[in-house]
């Protein structure tokens, strides 16, 4: 199975402000998910943009960069509200479960996260142990900040380590900025990715524009 291109319209962690313009630009390419993070838009905005995208036919994911329970609880709410199809990211709480009630699907972070943007600690064993853990809760799978990784040289170890550990999805998040990377990733067998800042940044495709882009990847993907 090929994994996933989901394209987030956030710029270092944070949801752009013209999302509603961008995703327009792009909403025609046969890309099924979409999503966004919890901040940069007022929640009336956010609300809106994941209206659009449904109707457009996109599966919606609302990836939260926040660390305390209030916080993550807040969000969760805001994700169920809202009517997001995946809530991604925030450290795990039990309590979550009380305001999700399995009404959209939940993929937290495994190992430790902190800072902003986002940074993966830890060792490969504890990741590994604190996922399994997670995983006999009911979530139904891992947002893996892989290439945010502190021990970059051991990212293709802990992916493989991670998906030998759980038996469900895990994504990819944060920093897949090349061809390379991107290979790399489809290689591990990930079950889906995330590309946000690279595709602003024309990490891929130098001085072409947002849609050549997101072009790019979607014909590398059909290819690898």
């Amino acid at each position: 199975m090929k994994s996933e291109l989901i394209i987030m319209l956030t710029y270092n962690d944070e949801t752009v402000e013209d999302a509603v313009d961008v995703f327009n630009k792009i909403k025609d390419l046969p890309i099924k998910y979409f999503g966004f993070k919890d901040i940069g838009l007022p929640h009336k905005k956010m609300g809106s943009l994941n209206n659009i995208m449904k109707k457009a036919g996109k599966e919606t994911f609302l990836e939260v960069v926040r660390y305390t329970e209030q916080e993550v609880l807040e969000s969760a709410g805001l994700a169920v509200n809202i009517g997001f199809d995946y809530l991604m990211g925030t450290l795990y709480y039990d309590s979550i479960w009380d305001l999700i009630d399995k009404k959209i699907k939940y993929l937290p972070f495994c190992g430790k996260v902190y800072d902003h943007p986002s940074v993966l600690d830890g060792t490969i064993s504890e990741i590994t142990a604190n996922a399994r853990d997670i995983e006999s809760k009911g979530v139904d799978g891992f947002d893996l900040l892989a290439y945010r990784y502190k021990y970059r040289d051991k990212v293709p170890e802990l992916i493989k380590k991670l998906r030998a550990a759980v038996s469900v999805p895990i994504v990819s998040a944060g920093s897949i900025n090349s061809f390379d990377r991107l290979q790399k990733t489809v290689d591990s067998g990930v079950w889906a990715f995330t590309i946000g800042s690279a595709f602003f940044e024309k990490k891929f495709i130098p001085g072409g524009s947002y849609r050549e882009n997101v072009e790019a990847i979607y014909e590398k993907l059909k290819i690898v």
